[in-house]
């Protein structure tokens, strides 16, 4: 079966969210270091709770750095919406994540992921044409004054993380928040710049713009519909504004409405930068 198409193993983990969750919600924070490339406050922790350990991220609003095009201080609430709405599709792309307190106040605690050093998910290429099992992104200057053509591989994971990101309008989708881990599942972190009512959606995984979305893809919208009326919308509706919610209804409309993969928009730069 080709790459495009396995679909892959589920982590152990995806077994069990509640536990998971409960975890991170009710055990207690120890602080381990502080992951010192990120542009906020970023924590390692270990978190333990009846008996059970593990290593969580840890993001406090505190250490939020203010943006001009979202509110203040909303980061952490919307890495926890795209968590429920990753859950809602059925597909666990976003690793289990809460809001809560921590020892530097309210913040977004996530399960931490040790990805497959194996994995291969973005390359360079010559030539013009992604070679087989790979989409092309675009030229990318690699010194010198020489290009290649940046690629990500024609993969289902990231196939449903593209639809993922056009539902949240991530604004932000470097290739460095791909965590791909044995087994073959496909995380993704980093979502504070999600879920904005003006279209802004810039990512890597350009390689299906335009292209029809698959079957399994229209009736996971159609069901995601149906849920962002009912029990999802309210528990969305405590993470983000009035407006942002139904900008994120009519996303979802538009996408079912075409039936096809968003196309790059012409007003601004669809490629996040620095794209790793």
């Amino acid at each position: 079966m080709p790459a495009s198409e396995r679909v892959p193993e589920r982590g152990v983990l995806l077994n069990e969210q509640v536990e998971a969750t409960e975890l991170l919600a009710l055990g207690e924070l120890t602080v381990r270091g502080r992951i010192g490339d990120a542009s906020n406050a970023v924590l390692q922790c270990s978190v333990e709770y009846s008996g059970k350990r593990a290593m969580c991220v840890y993001k406090p609003v505190a250490g939020e750095r203010p943006l001009w095009d979202f509110p203040d201080g909303t980061l952490a609430q919307r890495e926890v919406a795209a968590y429920l709405v990753s859950e809602a599709t059925g597909w666990g792309l976003v690793p289990p994540t809460v809001l809560r307190d921590g020892p530097y106040g309210e913040g977004m605690v996530q399960l931490w992921i040790e990805p497959d050093p194996r994995a291969q998910l973005l390359a360079l290429q010559e030539g013009e044409e992604a070679e087989p099992g790979w989409r092309a992104v675009g030229p990318a200057e690699i010194g010198g004054g020489r290009t290649a053509l940046l690629v990500h591989a024609d993969d289902i994971g990231l196939r449903r993380l593209a639809v993922l990101d056009a539902v949240i309008n991530n604004a932000d989708r470097k290739g460095g928040h791909l965590l791909p881990v044995e087994g073959g599942h496909l995380y993704a972190i980093d979502h504070g710049v999600t879920f904005n009512a003006e279209d802004k959606l810039r990512t890597l995984l350009w390689g299906w713009a335009g292209e029809p979305l698959p079957e399994e893809v229209s009736a996971v919208l159609e069901k995601l519909r149906g849920q962002l009326g009912a029990g999802l919308g309210e528990r969305l509706g405590e993470l983000i504004t009035e407006a942002e919610l139904e900008a994120l209804r009519a996303r979802v409309n538009a996408l079912l409405s075409s039936g096809r993969h968003p196309e790059p928009s012409r007003n601004w730069p669809a490629v996040p930068w620095p794209p790793i």
